[in-house]
């Protein structure tokens, strides 16, 4: 059987959403969660995730084209080799949901993403590492966008 992209996505929602309510998962983190992924600001999503006001790093790497052909798949990576980190995250500051990745860390992941995210303009693109202790890391790129990809 093949199973589509679509369908994986639903089957996890599904198993997360039945171990939530078996008890299994904290639901607060995933309130925590969505409510970072409907913010409207950077700040607004950093809150949400309970990260403290953010302060600029040299250990926090992004990886991003200066210029994007297509807005609808721009490659982006995250990485960082700081030590307590819980979360790695990527924000697009003129999106409307910023929030466009999240990356949950622990001992045994090596804290390095690649992904691609839509960008419907030209935008600040912002690599966040948040520690253990709620500091919130980051180091930022303006991306230039040529074609936008959220209906541009």
């Amino acid at each position: 059987m093949n199973t589509t992209r679509r369908q994986t996505l639903q089957q996890t929602a599904a198993v997360a959403a039945l171990l939530a309510t078996a008890g299994l998962l904290p639901r607060t983190a995933l309130a925590f969660t969505k409510e970072a992924f409907d913010a409207k600001t950077v700040n607004e999503a950093l809150k949400a995730l309970g990260a403290g006001a953010p302060a600029e790093s040299k250990d926090v790497q992004l990886t991003a084209p200066d210029i994007a052909e297509n807005g609808a798949v721009v490659p982006m990576g995250v990485a960082t080799t700081l030590p307590n980190v819980k979360q790695l995250l990527i924000l697009v500051e003129k999106n409307p949901s910023p929030l466009v990745a999240k990356f949950d860390i622990n001992p045994a992941v090596d804290a390095n993403f690649l992904t691609r995210a839509k960008m419907g303009q030209s935008s600040d693109v912002y690599a966040v590492a948040i520690t253990t202790d709620g500091k919130a890391l980051f180091t930022k790129k303006e991306v230039k966008v040529t074609l936008g990809g959220c209906g541009g």
